[in-house]
């Protein structure tokens, strides 16, 4: 008899096929090796129930990582731990500020500049001698939504707007140099194809292949404490909402755990935590 087909829910609330590939791909880009892909696809394939959610599949695929590999577990939950920099979505603004930083330039958030015509908020603006970039950035915390097209056209009408406008920033005067485009999700098709078309910069999670946000956090060698196991859901949304949003932060001033009410023995699992993750940017950076 042939196999019966598993019928599992998106984030988007679409059913699909469970597609066993899907799941290995996505833990082979984790870093996982052969033999721990292959457990965990077979531990999951055994225990797929028809109507499963994508998010239980996630939920018990981290479970096993965990338990077997914790540093590919980090890696696994890092689209996760970005999405969880909400609701508001600015705290995500000031982390793609902070990936900047480590490209060498100088960044504000949130700033209300003037076009040709009318006046418009721009969510990172990056300098540096020679160089002005102003990048709108779309957070969604659900992994099932996409930027489309309006959006985007949305975006290269704003920064037309502001093209011919010089502004000074950091004591340097200077025209744009690039409008980006930034989100935590993906691109529809119709809006990566007019993007291409009108050289407009867009950056998703896994697009442009090899250099989307995924990518770009792993050259940056950042972690945003939402990546933080040994931290509650609470104390993550007290640190947010104190504007902190890096486990860097958090190592370089360690008071402002004890700040927040955490024991002795919860801040030391912490540190112990962002010691491994500043280990694996270590060899990624030597892999790079």
């Amino acid at each position: 008899m042939p196999q019966q087909t598993i019928m599992i829910k998106k984030a988007s609330g679409e059913l699909e096929a469970f597609d066993i590939a899907k799941l290995e791909h996505s833990l082979r880009r984790s870093n996982a090796s052969p033999s721990l892909v292959q457990k965990v696809a077979a531990n999951i394939a055994q225990d797929i129930e028809d109507g499963m959610s994508t998010h239980e599949i996630y939920q018990r695929s981290f479970s096993l990582l965990h338990r077997l590999e914790r540093p590919t577990a980090v890696q696994y939950s890092l689209r996760r731990a970005v999405m969880s920099l909400g609701p508001s979505g600015f705290p995500f603004e000031r982390f793609v500020a902070e990936i900047f930083k480590t490209m060498g330039y100088e960044t504000l958030t949130d700033q209300n500049v003037l076009g040709k015509c009318v006046e418009h908020e721009v969510d990172v603006v990056a300098w540096k001698r020679g160089k002005l970039i102003m990048s709108e950035v779309k957070f969604h915390n659900e992994l099932g939504l996409k930027s489309d097209l309006k959006v985007v056209l949305y975006v290269k009408a704003r920064f037309e707007d502001l093209a011919e406008t010089v502004f000074e920033f950091g004591g340097i005067r200077q025209k744009i140099s690039e409008g980006w485009l930034i989100t935590n999700t993906k691109f529809s098709l119709s809006a990566i194809k007019y993007a291409e078309c009108n050289n407009l910069k867009i950056v998703g999670w896994n697009y442009p292949p090899d250099n989307g946000l995924k990518d770009m956090i792993a050259k940056s060698g950042l972690h945003p404490l939402t990546s933080l196991m040994s931290l509650s859901d609470h104390d993550k949304k007290q640190l947010l909402e104190k504007n902190i949003i890096l486990c860097s932060t958090l190592k370089e001033d360690p008071g402002i755990l004890q700040a927040i009410g955490l024991s002795e023995a919860n801040r030391d699992a912490v540190f112990e935590e962002i010691e491994l993750f500043d280990r694996l940017a270590e060899t990624a950076a030597k892999n790079a």
